[in-house]
């Protein structure tokens, strides 16, 4: 396998994304008819995770890493009933799309290069959904709605109760998906370390057009059975106990925050902790008596909430944030946990670093920017900076909502 070569190659098909995609779907669907009911009906949101999915293994051919991620892809692709017979047609599609797309640049070292390396990553996606099996790790977990709160219009908070035990870290994360919404999953962070009565809660925010927020806020009521996936995440407490912390949560980011909040609330010490919560109104700074109880429960934590204006014709909450920062002291001595919409991310996080934060001590998810619409190929630059949702998710990336 060359990497150079995959991606010269590679290179030449980004700049023929969208052509490349349709006719890889019409391709598969064509040739495996049955294929086509296990993907939703609107098929546009797909297009660009695929490519992003095929960018994120080709820029990543030499990392080490790579391995471990398509074990956990393949073993969390499970819940989309990819079985092994799927992956020899995906393939098949795939490369037949390179070569209609790639022109003179689909040599037969090209084609060589590009087998090898599909049979690689099936071969890693297969092992890791084999060794889940064999764990007794299921697809998906059934999960029963106990309780269904609103806040506002927008927002919703659901308690699920798992029909099987269901293993997760407070601050992590899970797909949700709803027989409301066939065929979807979309991912929301655990509002709650593990409890034992081995319920969960999802904090639910609208996503303007989002089909999944839409039903998970406004229709799904208790008693209705919701799947979850297995739970991934990188925003898990890693800083050593009594030492330093930061957590910093903008909108539903509150939800993974808190749950390291309860998780730290359990033993706190003498710990220093400080928690900046942003909202782009104060109607929608909820969880106060939650916050109070923290307050108490946990001596050395600070609060600071932080909103708009009132009246303001624009979002100020995160300007405002970034201005409120720099008066808090010892940014280096800090682990940071970082929660919030991919934008918000995109503005904390250099102010972070420029106050003194290690970039290794910023914890946070892999956000990805929600429902955008590429009207050209991007560039590698551009899938680099700004990549799209993926489709072969990550269980170490997540989405806040869904296009």
């Amino acid at each position: 396998m060359d990497p150079q070569l995959l991606r010269s190659t590679f290179a030449v098909v980004e700049r023929r994304a969208e052509q490349a995609v349709t006719f890889f779907y019409s391709h598969l669907f064509w040739h495996n008819p049955g294929v086509r009911d296990l993907f939703p009906e609107d098929l546009r949101p797909q297009r660009d995770r695929l490519f992003a999915a095929l960018t994120h293994v080709v820029t990543r051919l030499d990392d080490p890493g790579l391995a471990d991620y398509l074990g956990r892809l393949g073993r969390d692709h499970r819940k989309f009933l990819a079985a092994p017979a799927l992956y020899p047609a995906v393939g098949a599609s795939l490369l037949t799309a390179f070569a209609r797309t790639a022109g003179t640049a689909w040599t037969p070292a090209a084609e060589k290069a590009w087998t090898e390396a599909y049979t690689l990553v099936a071969d890693l996606m297969m092992r890791g959904a084999q060794e889940a099996e064999q764990a007794g790790e299921p697809a998906w977990w059934d999960a029963d709605v106990v309780r269904h709160l609103r806040y506002g219009d927008d927002l919703a908070v659901l308690t699920l109760r798992p029909r099987q035990p269901y293993m997760y870290s407070a601050g992590q994360y899970a797909s949700v998906s709803s027989l409301r919404v066939p065929r979807i999953w979309r991912t929301y962070s655990l509002a709650n370390a593990p409890r034992p009565d081995g319920t969960v809660d999802l904090h639910v925010s609208r996503i303007r057009g989002g089909r999944m927020s839409t039903a998970l806020v406004d229709e799904v009521r208790p008693g209705e059975t919701l799947r979850l996936s297995a739970a991934g995440g990188a925003t898990v407490h890693r800083t050593p106990a009594g030492a330093p912390r930061t957590y910093i949560a903008a909108g539903t980011g509150w939800a993974p925050v808190r749950a390291l909040l309860e998780e730290l609330a359990v033993d706190p010490g003498e710990t220093e902790a400080r928690l900046f919560l942003v909202a782009r109104a104060r109607e929608y700074l909820y969880g106060q008596a939650e916050l109070d109880a923290f307050a108490q429960r946990i001596p050395g934590l600070g609060v600071t909430c932080i909103a708009s204006a009132p009246r303001h014709p624009r979002d100020q909450a995160t300007e405002r944030l970034l201005q409120a920062l720099p008066a808090s002291l010892h940014w280096a001595d800090h682990d940071v946990y970082l929660a919030g919409p991919p934008g918000f991310l995109t503005e904390t996080v250099p102010v972070l670093e420029a106050l003194g934060t290690a970039p290794a001590r910023i914890f946070h998810d892999r956000l990805p920017a929600i429902g955008r619409s590429h009207t050209r190929p991007q560039g590698a630059a551009e899938w680099l900076l700004s990549p799209p949702e993926l489709q072969w998710h990550d269980p170490e990336a997540r989405a806040p909502g869904e296009p």
